[in-house]
């Protein structure tokens, strides 16, 4: 089957541009953001990188490390990112592991057969500090990924875990979000102190609580 969500991903030791990590200890109590790259001197994979670098901020302030692979080894990595820095504007700042083996894109099953048995496709993985998956998007080669949307994302599981809520369609930080239908009206007064609209008894719209 696969990694699916819930799981405990797997924990792993690689050389990356950073040096030698083991996976799971350098998350620590960190969110993760795994994601992975066809191969290196490839002009898309080119511009993501240069874009996660200019987000780092965002994703630190989430409490959440980012990490990327391809299956190229780490010193075409060192010399990718020379590429990067000069036609992105911006130096990369994140660890790249190397994975000539295909250990780790195995262990997260980001070869797939059908598209290529040699690279990776565009997996994203959401880790949380428990190291447990918690979302995962696979695009193909061809199509670059909206990390505004996996910022997106992160702002919404981390408020989830926080309160006892769902985030509708389209949700951006700062809008209304939906009380969970386990929550009766009574328990919605008191942990929903802004108040709620009831468009449904199981569709109920409160401010988003930490805001």
């Amino acid at each position: 089957m696969g990694l699916q969500l819930g799981d405990v991903t797997p924990d792993f030791t690689a050389g990356t541009t950073h040096g030698e990590l083991s996976f799971h200890e350098w998350l620590g109590n960190s969110w993760g953001v795994l994601f992975s790259h066809p191969a290196d001197f490839t002009p898309v994979c080119t511009t993501e990188l240069g874009e996660v670098a200019r987000l780092k901020d965002e994703f630190t302030k989430r409490n959440t490390k980012v990490i990327g692979l391809s299956v190229d080894p780490v010193e075409k990595h060192l010399e990718w990112e020379k590429d990067i820095e000069e036609t992105q504007g911006s130096a990369v700042n994140f660890p790249m592991i190397g994975d000539p083996e295909r250990k780790v894109a195995d262990l997260f099953g980001m070869i797939h057969p059908n598209a290529s048995n040699t690279f990776t496709v565009r997996s994203v993985f959401i880790i949380d500090p428990a190291k447990k998956l918690r979302l995962t998007i696979t695009y193909p080669a061809s199509t670059g990924r909206n990390f505004q949307e996996i910022l997106r994302v992160l702002d919404s599981l981390q408020l989830v875990d926080r309160y006892s809520v769902s985030t509708p369609v389209n949700w951006r930080e700062g809008e209304d979000v939906i009380i969970a239908t386990s929550v009766t009206d009574e328990d919605a007064k008191a942990k929903f102190p802004k108040g709620f609209k009831t468009l449904k008894p199981y569709l109920r719209l409160t401010p988003q609580p930490n805001k």
